[in-house]
Order: C-alpha cells, then sequence, then structure tokens
C-alpha cells in the first residue's frame, strides 16, 4: 500500500486553508475596501460637521468658545478646519492657544499656524504649569501674543522679543494629530485658492444647506486630500461657512477603518477556520502531541523511554529516531558532563592566572618606568665622576627611589593576594578609639610639619569606649592609608576631623574628614582603581604607589564594610563602618 507522507497532508489542508482565506480577503478588499473606506471616512465627517453647525449656534458670539470649538473638532477628526466668511476667506479664528495668568493680567498665546512646528511646543503641557513664551503682542492692551518660542524655563531674550511668564490657565493644542499637524493646516490656504478657482460651480450647493465636496492634492508631498464645506448660520457679521480638509491617504485612521471592515467578514473566515481546523487536528494532532511530549522530555534532559509511533509515514520515523537520540544522548551528556565540570575548572584557573599576570605586567612596567630612569640617571653621573659635593645628595636620591620601588613592589605583591582570595582575616573585638589615637601619633612629625590639628570626636557610653569586631593588623592598615591621604591633600595651619559614633546598635561608622582641595566628581567613583591618582599628569609630588586605596578598597570588603570617599564644603571625607562588638576588648 503507498504511503502517504505527512508533508502531503500538511501541504493539502494547510494550502486550501490559506488560499481560501487570502483569495476571500483580496477579492473582498480590492473590490469594496477602498469604497468602503472613503464613503465611512466622509460620511462620518459629515455627521460630525452638522453636530458642530449646532454647536456653532451656540457659541458664535463667544470667540473663546469658538475656538474652542474648532480646535476640538480638529483633533477629534485629525482635519484642517477653518470658519470662512462671506468672500470665502480665513477668519482670524486660532483653533490652538494657551492663556497664561501673569501677574494680574490674562494673556492669550495664539498658536499660528505660519513658522510654527509642533517640535516648537513642549510635550505635555498641564494646567498649572509655568511656561515662558517669547514673542510679539498683537493687541494695544498686551493681552494677545504672537509666539515664537515657548519654553518650560528661562533662556536668554532674542533682541526685539518681548517676554511673558506665567501659569496656564487654560490651553486647547493640537492632540491625536498626523506628524506636524501644523504643517497640514498651513497646506488649507493652498486648498482654499484652488476652491476659491471653482467657487461659481459650488454656489448653489452651499446655498442648499448641503456638504460641498471637492478633491484636492498636495503638489509637494502628492497626498490627496478631500475638502468639504458646508454654510454655517447666519451671524452678526453675514454669513460664515464651516472649511474641513482630510487626508485620504490609507495610513493611521485607515488601520481602524479596516478593522471595522474585518468584523463584517470575521463570521465567515472563523466558520471555515474551524471546519478546516476540525479536519486538519483529526488528520495531525494526535501524533504531534506525542512527539511533543516526547521533545519536551527530550528539553528537560529526561532521556527515559519514550513512547514509538507505529505508523507508516514521518511520524513514525521520527518516533523511532527520537527514541535512538534520547538514548545516544543520555550516554554522551554523563561523559560530557563529568568532562565539563573537569574542563570549566581548568579554564577558569587559566583565565584567572593569566589575567592577573597581564595585570602584574602591565602595571610594573609602567609604575617602575619612572623611578628606574632617575636611578640610572644619578647612577651615571656618579659613574662619570660629578663633582663631590653632590655625590651624596645622588647616593642618597638613588636610595630613595629604590625604597620607592620596594613600596611598590609589595603593594603589588599584596593587592595580588588579595585578588586571588588568599588573604583570610583574624577578627577580635577592638576598642577603636584607642586604635585611632594609637594610629594617629605616628603622624605628629607630619601634623607639624604642615600646622595641622587634629579633632577625634568620639560617642561613649559610661566612659566605655566602642567596640568593634575587626582585624586589627588590617583595619590599622585602613586608618594610616586614610591618615595619610588627609594630611597629604590637607591645607596648611587646618583642621583634621575624625568622627566615630555608632550608626545602629550594630554599626559602628568612622568619618575622617579634612579641608583642603576636593576630588572632582567624575573622579570619586575611579579613586579605588589600581594605579589611579586624582593627579592627571601622574606626577610624584603628592606620593604614595597608588595601589593603597585598592589595597583598602578589598579589607573593606572582606570586612563586610560600607565606605566611601564625598566631598565636604571645606575638603574630603573617607568613611567606613564596622560590626559593633560587645566582647571584651583585646590589646
Amino acid at each position: 500500500m503507498r504511503r502517504r507522507g505527512v508533508a502531503f497532508k500538511l501541504f493539502v489542508v494547510t494550502s486550501i486553508l490559506i488560499l481560501l482565506v487570502f483569495s476571500l480577503l483580496l477579492l473582498a478588499q480590492g473590490m469594496f475596501f477602498e469604497r468602503f473606506y472613503r464613503e465611512s471616512k466622509i460620511n462620518a465627517l459629515e455627521k460630525s460637521m452638522n453636530q458642530f453647525v449646532q454647536q456653532y449656534k451656540k457659541a458664535q458670539s463667544n470667540g473663546q468658545q469658538v475656538s474652542r470649538l474648532l480646535g476640538a473638532f480638529m483633533n477629534e477628526h485629525d482635519t484642517s478646519t477653518a470658519i470662512l466668511n462671506s468672500r470665502f476667506e480665513r477668519t482670524s479664528i486660532h483653533p490652538y492657544f494657551l492663556q497664561l495668568e501673569a501677574g494680574s493680567k490674562t494673556i492669550t498665546i495664539q498658536i499660528s499656524t505660519d513658522g510654527m512646528t509642533m517640535d516648537e511646543i513642549p510635550q505635555g503641557i498641564q494646567i498649572g504649569e509655568t511656561l515662558v513664551v517669547d514673542g510679539f503682542f498683537m493687541d494695544e492692551k498686551d493681552t494677545i501674543m504672537l509666539p515664537v518660542a515657548i519654553r518650560q524655563t528661562d533662556t536668554a531674550l532674542k533682541e526685539g522679543l518681548v517676554r511673558v511668564q506665567g501659569k496656564v490657565t487654560d490651553l486647547m493644542l493640537p492632540e491625536h494629530r498626523s506628524y506636524n499637524p501644523l504643517y497640514q493646516d498651513a497646506l488649507a490656504d493652498d486648498a482654499l485658492l484652488d476652491w476659491q478657482a471653482q467657487e461659481e460651480l459650488w454656489q448653489p450647493g452651499l446655498r442648499n444647506g448641503t456638504v460641498v465636496q471637492l478633491e484636492w492634492q498636495d503638489k509637494w508631498s502628492g497626498i490627496p486630500y478631500t475638502v468639504l464645506l458646508r454654510s454655517l448660520p447666519e451671524g452678526s457679521k453675514g454669513n460664515a461657512y464651516l472649511f474641513v480638509m482630510t487626508s485620504m491617504q490609507p495610513v493611521g485612521e485607515a488601520v481602524g477603518i479596516l478593522k471595522q471592515y474585518v468584523v463584517y467578514l470575521a463570521p465567515v473566515i472563523v466558520l471555515l477556520a474551524i471546519l478546516l481546523s476540525l479536519l486538519y487536528s483529526r488528520i495531525v494532532s494526535r501524533p504531534l502531541v506525542q512527539l511533543s511530549r516526547s521533545a519536551a522530555r527530550l528539553a528537560k534532559l529526561d532521556f527515559t523511554a519514550q513512547p514509538e509511533i507505529h505508523s507508516k509515514d514521518e511520524f513514525g520515523e521520527l518516533s523511532s529516531s527520537m527514541v535512538a537520540l534520547s538514548r545516544n544522548l543520555d550516554a554522551a551528556m554523563q561523559e560530557l558532563t563529568h568532562a565539563n565540570v573537569k574542563l570549566q575548572e581548568d579554564v577558569e584557573e587559566k583565565r584567572r592566572s593569566e589575567e592577573l599576570r597581564k595585570e602584574l605586567i602591565a602595571n610594573i612596567s609602567h609604575e617602575l618606568k619612572t623611578p628606574l630612569g632617575i636611578v640610572k640617571g644619578f647612577a651615571e653621573g656618579l659613574q662619570d665622576g660629578v663633582a663631590g659635593d653632590k655625590r651624596e645628595r645622588y647616593l642618597a636620591l638613588i636610595v630613595s627611589e629604590t625604597d620607592r620601588m620596594n613600596a611598590l613592589i609589595m603593594d603589588m605583591l599584596e593587592l595580588s593576594k588579595f585578588e586571588a582570595k588568599a588573604i583570610q582575616l583574624r577578627p577580635r573585638s577592638l576598642a577603636l578609639v584607642s586604635l585611632v589615637q594609637r594610629v594617629s601619633d605616628s603622624f605628629s612629625q607630619q601634623l607639624e610639619t604642615k600646622q595641622l590639628q587634629l579633632r577625634i570626636n568620639a560617642d561613649e557610653e559610661d566612659g566605655e569606649e566602642l567596640l568593634v569586631l575587626a582585624d586589627p593588623r588590617r583595619l590599622e592598615q585602613v586608618i594610616l592609608n586614610f591618615m595619610s591621604n588627609a594630611i597629604r591633600h590637607a591645607a596648611e595651619n587646618s583642621t583634621i576631623t575624625i568622627s566615630i559614633k555608632r550608626l545602629s546598635p550594630l554599626k559602628v561608622t568612622t568619618v575622617i574628614e579634612n579641608i583642603g582641595p576636593p576630588i572632582p566628581e567624575e573622579e570619586l567613583s575611579r579613586i579605588w582603581d589600581h594605579f589611579y591618582r586624582v593627579e592627571r599628569s601622574r606626577d610624584r609630588k603628592s606620593g604614595g604607589t597608588g595601589l593603597g586605596l585598592a589595597i583598602i578598597k578589598h579589607i573593606l570588603e572582606l570586612h563586610g564594610s560600607e565606605y566611601g570617599a564625598a566631598n565636604t564644603k571645606q575638603g574630603v571625607a573617607f568613611s567606613f563602618t564596622l560590626d559593633e562588638s560587645g566582647g571584651i576588648p583585646h590589646d
């Protein structure tokens, strides 16, 4: 018996379904949609124009209400709309406006369609918001302004303009309009010129109160428009007409009409889809469900026995292949898992070693270049037989640079231990104020040299010091570094303040603050990096190897400390926290 493959079954059923649905949609769209879209839009506009006429009767004596009515109509229907006088000329009604309360005056900002785009109007203006408007007053009482610039913040006032600043009390701005609606509104003047050339043809219809329709095309963009005109109730100024221009380009709002159009065909499409889906599901769903469950188990790496589908088509062959695949994958995954674990451990170890090696070589070559050059220069001077009075000075400088290189190497070795997680803390209970006082005493000579005062402010209860849990040797290293930095960058004849306070029942914070030049704000987050100095020239006047704060960072992180640096009004403050200890302090 000849086997009919699943590919043939899927092809036949799917092809029929897709061809039927698409043929129906294309046929309906080609025959009816364009006309349906056009007539629906124009009929909706004519109804809205009739409603506008009724509202205009009540509001025509109030210019502000007419402006608001016109702006709301334009926003709702995305049209360019105007009120024409008896000579078919646009009246000076500005549908879009802002009202500002500036002191005791109420000023109306008229948004003109000529010379202004939507990009020049701030987005999201709300009533009560303060705006700054530059422009020209259009009346003698200075209550109506034609804007040139509308901003939410102050800027320099251009020569020849008048500035008004106040709170928004009322507004009508373009909303739900197409791109650059002010440009589209300006096109209404061009359409009106073409209309006036054919005025005699449409006069009878206007006299009868019907809506007159004209087709017009923008010569620049080629976009087609439909122009609708109808008469308004006669007022004190004679006849008036409502002019409405809307785009016929099938974008934006056409999508909404297309959805309405599809609703009429939805029942037919749903019925066909249900009937064909029932036939389709009976043919292919049963084996697909079994294969889907098998594939789901494989996706979860469940390689237990898979049920086989005994059919003479691709489903049967695929089921047999999946069973064999699951068995082979089960064996391969066990081998790969073991090998992958070992490989990942080796790769990670090699990567870390390579990164540390590269960083160490790069930093050492950079930081040792200058002192080595100095040592070489002085050694060559001694070799060339310099004057006797300079010999001792040269030797002293060589020793000084050698000590500097040794300090750098020691810092590098210590930092590499921290980064390799080879340092372990030995925390114990410490009297923090006593430790700070002892470290501060070692800087007495530097304090006297720069004529600095040291002040320690500490919280104490019943004469007992605050106790913290920390490694004494590492904590002393932290305080030494912060004190050294504070003294090095402090202004002469100033005071260095160390504040120790209980932040909470379980935390103690220490702040070391000096009076001196601040650290640039953009540099504050980088001072903890390797070899980073605030001095951009990386000169050697301020001393240090550039590794101190990087080492301190690792020490504080091992203590679980919250640390940081910040500029104050007079200088810079470094801070860190430690866990409070309730034990007996160790000496």
